[in-house]
């Protein structure tokens, strides 16, 4: 090929050369090791809550709850039906802080059933509130229809009397939770799995119980469970403690459980701190904030290896910034670096399942919550569901920069290894490509660092894998803010804006594609998913295969 068709080629797939050779750019390589993968997660990773917070629960001067608690959510509206179904599966968990006050209208209920109130002393300032069972009917009738999953968490706090401190002592009293099961399965409503109570472990939210006596109360339910699912086919899970993680705790508790007791271990992760903090931005875009976190996933996969194997790790709740997330930045683009790269760490670390906080309501919903519309974030939610699958493989990068952020997966339903790379950087671009670990091991060439034009050339088409005569394209899915403002509602994705269509339809979310022996260039502030259809993955062989029978 002459120089001419040569430089023709490189102009129409790759960045301009002299981008490419300006002082922002940097080079690397990212290594994945197809031959095996280490962790996986569940078929229906992704869940988001639906909460009880009715609409005047605020913080900071600021009520954006509206109309999206358990109780008056509008389940007729279209959006949810369609957001939930283009999510499918998606696992919806019922729960949050007011949880531990709720009542079932069933069985021998000994007070009136009324809805959440304000009030002075009272958990998070509400009263005890009441799930009717008309409620809890349509609320299943929407779950049959969207195909949804359902964990339902279950008040953990009935029957136990409040010390002086946020202690709760006494034998949980199970009568009414054992009522409202019970009708539960009369009805022949399905729910996957059961949780029990929310953020009592350790020192708690606003209350806390001990592990032993938590633990003891959980031997119980399972009893109940097994019971009453006796004659059934399916069972669901029971999962708890849907608390912060604290390692002493979460150690005992298991202890005490033993094995056969909890299907699950669920924690909940808000590392940003509170929504009030003017500087929330920063703390998304901070690489070394970002993986604090891995020393919490980390430490709960210990936790699990060593008293409890037969128990999965979930996140029962992630919001980012907690106290409803950050006004004007939970529910932007900007949020989709926290989101998509939590969602990156968990898989690291065998995370079975992860819950966002929330579905609709508070700043931090998937879905706006006046217009039921699809935040940036439902976006983000939709890639990794129709993208990432099962089986998480080792990536890692030569690349010194912190601001790079790096995850692969087998690609979902199909051949071949995704990868999610997230830029932090505000004024670097990275050109990188994609090297098996295997091959580089066996002597495969490097990126070149010469500096001549020639060479960045020669560099830039040094695809490096197995099977690379095989390879043709890969897919590639860039996001952006529009406008380049991170804080906007809109999100772009290769430059086209994400909004519903004329008629009212979630968007389909296409890719463009690249020649496969041209670099990956990311630019500044962006996330790319990019998918390599024919890369040969051993490991990802056999999810391919299941994924067809």
């Amino acid at each position: 090929m002459g120089f001419f068709h040569l430089a023709l080629f490189v102009f129409l797939v790759s960045p301009p050369l002299s981008l490419v050779l300006s002082k922002d750019i940097e080079h690397g390589s990212l290594i994945v090791d197809g031959g095996r993968s280490v962790a996986d997660t569940d078929d229906n990773f992704i869940c988001a809550t639906i909460d009880w917070w009715p609409q005047d629960k605020c913080d900071y001067n600021n009520c954006p709850w509206g109309n999206t608690s358990i109780i008056n959510l509008d389940l007729s509206h279209p959006l949810l039906t369609k957001a939930i179904q283009g999510l499918k599966p998606l696992r919806i968990r019922i729960g949050g802080s007011l949880q531990d006050q709720v009542l079932y209208e069933v069985g021998n209920l000994k007070s009136p059933c009324q809805q959440f109130q304000k009030k002075n002393g009272g958990l998070f300032g509400f009263s005890k509130g009441c799930l009717q069972m008309k409620r809890w009917d349509e609320l299943n009738q929407f779950f049959n229809k969207t195909g949804a999953i359902v964990t339902f968490g279950l008040n953990a706090l009935n029957g136990r009397r409040k010390t002086k401190r946020a202690a709760w002592v006494g034998d949980w009293d199970s009568t009414n939770a054992h009522d409202f099961i019970s009708y539960t399965i009369s009805k022949g409503y399905q729910i996957d799995s059961w949780e029990f109570g929310n953020e009592l472990s350790g020192k708690g939210i606003g209350a806390n119980v001990g592990a032993a006596q938590y633990g003891k109360d959980l031997i119980k339910l399972k009893q109940i469970l097994n019971t009453m699912y006796h004659n059934y086919k399916f069972k669901p899970s029971l999962i708890a403690p849907g608390g912060f993680y604290d390692k002493n705790w979460f150690d005992k508790l298991l202890q005490v459980t033993g094995s056969g007791v909890l299907n699950a271990l669920t924690h909940h992760i808000y590392n940003l701190g509170p929504g009030s903090d003017v500087n929330l931005d920063s703390k998304i875009l901070d690489p070394e904030r970002l993986s604090n976190v891995e020393s919490v996933f980390s430490s709960m996969s210990e936790t699990i290896k060593k008293y409890g194997p037969w128990s999965a790790a979930w996140v029962g709740e992630a919001g980012g910034a907690y106290n409803s997330g950050g006004r004007d930045i939970s529910d932007t683009f900007v949020n989709s670096f926290w989101y998509l790269d939590e969602l990156g760490i968990a898989s690291k670390y065998n995370t079975k399942v992860y819950c966002r906080q929330s579905l609709i309501g508070g700043n931090y919903g998937l879905l706006n919550t006046t217009t039921f519309s699809p935040n940036p974030d439902y976006y983000s939610a939709l890639l990794w569901n129709q993208l990432m699958g099962k089986k998480v493989l080792s990536a890692s990068s030569d690349v010194l920069s912190p601001f790079i952020r790096t995850y692969a997966h087998c690609s979902k339903g199909r051949d071949g290894v995704t990868f999610l790379l997230i830029n932090l950087s505000n004024k670097t671009h990275f050109l990188l490509t994609i090297h098996d670990r295997e091959a580089k091991e066996d002597g495969a060439k490097h990126i070149l660092k010469e500096t001549s034009v020639s060479s960045h050339i020669k560099s830039a088409f040094s695809w490096v894998g197995t099977k690379a005569s095989d390879v043709t394209f890969r897919e590639e899915y860039h996001l952006t803010p529009k406008d380049g403002y991170l804080r906007s509602q809109t999100m772009l994705l290769n430059g086209n804006p994400l909004e519903l269509t004329n008629g009212g339809e979630i968007p389909r979310l296409d890719p463009v594609r690249s020649n496969v022996h041209s670099p990956i260039h990311i630019d500044p502030l962006s996330i790319v998913f990019i998918v390599y259809p024919n890369f040969d993955a051993p490991a990802c062989a056999v999810e391919h295969k299941k994924s067809l029978i």
